[in-house]
């Protein structure tokens, strides 16, 4: 492929952090959220291994699993509901979820024991031949809510499924391990493969005249694979530290309770208002691209810290999100309202 994406996240990030009008990165307070942050994690042994804990996360490390991140990381996206506008720890009973062995999932776990429930059911739904080919009325069945609200963006789920199952079936022998082999254990490398193939993962925008890239779903899908095979088999990258934090809706709400991003007063009234924000519109860009220069610079103050830590941009992005959904009652901003495949 000739096409040439700007793949460089942080650069990107910088940029829109210094022409930001909207969004703002408090300096002197990221300080005391590296402290913060640096100290919690060590509290609870935030490792790699604290991503396999959770009980809908694939235990076995082969390529079948490889295929099972695939498919969660491209449909790893836009969970939020139109009915929980009060969006706390107790969720609207109607919301979206999936009940799966007796427990009630919502969120992103809807998604994964959504795939799973089929797994056990003998459907082949990680397999990119089933996913490339199945019929509307087969995969709408997979997702189907067992409350009254369906999976958000369905057609567009159909439609990310059936364009990466055709490339993954076309150029990759039908399986992403392959694609994880061609990167040679560089996680640029498979970045730069992912924006180049799969067109649902290239989260780049216009900001200011230049193309400024945000590739939520692509790094978190390395990230994934990282975490799961425990930086060993599929998981080695030797450039792993150069995949930056994932900017969604929740992290951001997150870093802004810790103090290291501020907004507007304009953008504030459009969130207390829950009015929705065009992705790719300024707010919305400055929101993502403020709060991956946020952790950057957590990073590298913990780094100045403690200068032994193995503490990356992925481990942070992990732990706030986990916090986030921990404490989402206490959250004092709400989430920005956008829907969008990209996140």
């Amino acid at each position: 492929m000739d096409t040439k994406y700007n793949i460089n996240v942080l650069e990107s990030a910088q940029l829109i952090a210094q022409n930001s009008t909207h969004v703002h990165i408090p300096v002197d307070a990221i300080d005391r959220a590296a402290r913060i942050t640096m100290e919690n994690m060590k509290q609870r042994h935030y490792s790699t291994k604290t991503w396999n804990e959770h009980e809908l996360q694939p235990k076995t490390l082969d390529g079948s699993t490889v295929d099972w991140i695939f498919l969660v990381d491209i449909l790893n996206f836009s969970f939020w509901s139109d009915l929980d506008t009060l969006d706390t720890c107790k969720p609207h009973p109607e919301r979206y979820t999936i009940q799966f062995h007796d427990k009630r999932y919502t969120g992103y776990w809807s998604l994964c024991a959504a795939i799973n429930r089929a797994l056990e059911q003998g459907i082949p739904i990680t397999s990119p031949s089933y996913y490339a080919t199945a019929s509307d009325e087969e995969l709408e069945s997979i997702f189907k809510s067992d409350t009254q609200e369906q999976i958000p963006l369905m057609k567009e789920r159909k439609a990310v499924m059936r364009e990466a199952g055709q490339v993954l079936l076309e150029k990759f022998n039908g399986s992403f391990v392959n694609c994880i082999r061609q990167a040679r254990q560089s996680s640029s490398a498979l970045l730069l493969l992912l924006t180049q193939h799969f067109p649902s993962f290239r989260d780049i925008h216009t900001f200011e005249g230049h193309q400024v890239a945000i590739l939520k779903r692509a790094q978190i899908l390395i990230a994934d694979i990282w975490a799961c095979f425990d930086g060993q088999g599929y998981g080695v990258f030797h450039d792993i530290d150069k995949i930056t934090m994932f900017a969604d809706y929740r992290v951001p709400q997150s870093l802004y309770s810790l103090g290291v991003l501020k907004y507007s007063h304009d953008l504030m009234t459009k969130l207390e208002k829950q009015e929705m924000l065009p992705s790719g519109s300024r707010e919305e860009i400055e929101i993502r691209g403020n709060s991956i220069w946020a952790v950057e610079l957590m990073v590298r103050r913990i780094k100045e810290i403690d200068p032994t830590t193995n503490a990356n941009a992925i481990l942070i992005d992990f732990y706030i999100w986990d916090t986030a959904k921990e404490l989402q009652d206490q959250m004092i901003v709400p989430i920005h309202r956008t829907r969008s495949i990209f996140y």
